[in-house]
């Protein structure tokens, strides 16, 4: 990939033909937004691969919280079977112990169940009770395409010094700038050298209007000024 990548949330087929026709490099599909986004059906995955040729990087999430019994690991690795065959191009999930800390013991078990595919970690990086700590903690785990952060479980705009110093320190590449993100913010991330953005509601009216290409094409261009 050269210049910078854009990811737009996708709930159903429409996004996605949506942020094709906008300019978006990648997808996040997902349900249930209410819910800060949860596992999709396999169906919905084949009828976006059906008709966009754009990458599927699918939620694995059972419920709106971050913790992971082993009833869930198990669901979840049975769901990436499905989603894989039904054209997943990678996932999404992470977790975190009753404690706040990244439950590292869930996150590979769900990394190897994946495997070799690559995944994101989602925003539980930006939810743990040390934000620092589970940065060091994500970063180096195997097969790691990009980390969603914030820098801030209160959005961009507060993690913006957070994102800088991981930029700074060599981590930029793995770095999907995304959670309350606006436009005003991407100049200095761009700066910073973060070139990963992501982006749901800013595309869109509201989580209960499509994906509108008008806007998408607008973050097109906005993430590609350097």
């Amino acid at each position: 990939m050269t210049g910078s990548l854009l990811e737009v949330i996708a709930l159903n087929v429409r996004d996605a033909v949506a942020a094709e026709q906008g300019g978006a490099d990648r997808l996040e599909v997902v349900a249930d937004m209410a819910a800060d986004g949860l596992t999709p059906s396999p169906e919905t995955v084949a009828s976006i691969a059906a008709e966009c040729p754009l990458p599927q990087m699918v939620m694995l999430r059972c419920d709106a919280n971050f913790i992971a019994d082993p009833d869930v690991l198990d669901r979840l690795s049975r769901d990436a079977k499905a989603l894989a065959q039904a054209g997943a191009a990678g996932f999404v999930f992470g977790f975190l112990d009753r404690a706040g800390k990244v439950d590292l013991t869930a996150t590979e078990a769900l990394i190897h169940a994946v495997s070799p595919l690559p995944w994101t970690f989602h925003r539980a990086v930006d939810h743990a009770a040390d934000v620092q700590a589970s940065w060091r903690a994500v970063r180096l785990l195997p097969n790691l395409a990009t980390v969603l952060t914030a820098g801030s479980p209160n959005g961009v705009g507060e993690g913006l010094p957070v994102l800088r110093g991981r930029a700074d320190a060599g981590d930029g590449s793995i770095i999907l700038a995304g959670g309350g993100l606006k436009p005003a913010y991407v100049p200095a991330l761009l700066d910073y050298g973060i070139r990963a953005f992501h982006v749901g509601s800013a595309v869109r009216g509201s989580w209960y209007d499509p994906v509108e290409s008008r806007l998408v094409r607008q973050w097109r261009s906005l993430v590609e000024r350097d």
